[in-house]
């Protein structure tokens, strides 16, 4: 008999693709059992959890009626800018600029 022969493959490529699928099945097998032991052994360690009512508080933040945007003053700048009489203070941005660099430099080298 000659090595390679037709059906010598066939059995052989059957035979390996049988072996690879029960090795499959078998990892897959280990990996379903070692999630379902890593389950059981932190459910059944028994230790015991308390959470603080601050713990809590902070997992769900409180929701303010009052908005965080005076919306009035929103419409009047809005207002103003639409009819042309918004105007910039540069020199206000300017000084809100420098107090907030120094405001940073003075966090920063403490």
């Amino acid at each position: 008999m000659k090595i390679g022969q037709p059906s010598d493959l066939t059995a052989s490529v059957a035979s390996t693709a049988s072996s690879a699928a029960q090795k499959a099945a078998t990892s897959s097998n280990a990996a379903a059992n070692a999630s379902t032991n890593a389950s059981q052994s932190t459910s059944s360690s028994g230790v015991a959890l308390t959470v603080s009512t601050a713990a809590k508080a902070l997992e769900k933040p409180v929701r303010n009626d009052v908005a965080d945007v005076d919306m009035a003053k929103v419409q009047s700048v809005r207002a103003s800018i639409q009819d042309g009489s918004f105007q910039v203070n540069a020199e206000a941005i300017a000084d809100k600029l420098l107090s907030n660099a120094q405001e940073m430099l003075n966090r920063t080298s403490r």
